[in-house]
């Protein structure tokens, strides 16, 4: 019997991203049966439009993309044809670092500071912006600094040109580690947001469909092995994804977010995620239209049973 091979994107290269290297290192998806080939998206933008355009034939990312592609294509009077499976990243990897201790973060205790937030995707800004309107915060009690790099922040962060930061990980521990910075608030408080799935075609996802939950069986044990193993363990797995980082703070690191509940214990992807993501979508203006959880999310595939080893 002739072996499936598909062409997997990854979105960018980040810890976040932990579950996905593991199954990689772990052959899970090769002792599924399936040849897999993960190939670096050119960039976050086109992770999703490369399943359009015949470049991949699953990807991985956040389905705040498939939401946007199902918008666009409402604002067209056109069907769209991508759907998300499985939830891998359950929660926001964002944090927030000042640069004073502050153990009983509030919202308001923005109110007239200088943020850095991240830009490189949309979803932090998204998933902030509604926190800040639902704490009462409004955009006139804080001053947002100049848009710069996450790595760019943490360097101005240390000189005092900004107060806090928004940052996932190496970056946060970069800035408490070397810079003496402090944790504010780690966004995977917030609960379950559909950060991070797969999502594909729905035509590729009936045409394999055993292909697709071969994908979901595999990190679905990978998920399984992350939540028991030793993170020094993990971080010897993954260094060669992050040559510029030890064992030792990857380990620090992966222990961290695991702690804080950052990565689904199942690729279940339940509703109550998926709204709450499209929530923070909608009130930031991202997307204009109320995208059916039944449209964008294949549950059957994400409720795929997880062989025992």
């Amino acid at each position: 019997m002739t072996r499936p091979k598909i062409t997997l994107f990854e979105n960018l290269r980040t810890l976040g991203y932990v579950p996905f290297y593991l199954a990689i290192e772990r052959e899970e998806w090769a002792r599924e049966g399936v040849d897999v080939t993960v190939t670096l998206s050119p960039s976050t933008d086109y992770t999703a439009q490369g399943l359009l355009d015949g470049a991949t034939d699953v990807s991985w990312g956040g389905p705040m993309r498939v939401m946007m592609h199902h918008d666009a294509a409402r604002r067209r009077g056109e069907d769209c044809p991508l759907v998300c499976f499985g939830q891998v990243v359950a929660r926001d990897p964002f944090v927030l670092v000042g640069r004073e201790p502050n153990p009983d973060f509030r919202f308001a205790d923005l109110t007239g500071r200088r943020l850095g937030v991240a830009v490189e995707v949309p979803t932090p800004w998204m998933t902030l912006q509604d926190d800040l309107d639902r704490a009462g915060v409004a955009p006139a009690d804080w001053t947002r600094a100049p848009d710069r790099s996450m790595g760019e922040n943490v360097e101005a962060l240390a000189r005092g040109e900004v107060d806090v930061i928004q940052v996932f990980e190496p970056y946060a521990d970069r800035a408490v580690t070397e810079h003496g910075g402090h944790v504010w608030h780690r966004f995977a408080t917030r609960g379950d947001v559909g950060f991070t799935s797969f999502y594909t075609t729905r035509a590729f996802a009936e045409r394999e469909r055993e292909t697709c939950r071969a994908l979901i069986r595999g990190i679905g044990r990978s998920l399984r092995y992350l939540h028991g193993a030793d993170p020094a363990e993990m971080a010897a797995a993954v260094r060669p994804y992050f040559p510029d980082l030890s064992e030792e703070a990857l380990a620090r690191i992966i222990g961290t977010l695991r702690g804080v509940g950052l990565w689904a214990k199942t690729p279940r992807f339940p509703p109550t995620a998926f709204v709450r993501l499209k929530a923070a979508l909608l009130t930031g203006g991202l997307i204009a239209h109320d995208i059916p959880y039944d449209l964008a999310v294949d549950a059957d595939l994400s409720d795929t049973p997880i062989p025992a080893d």
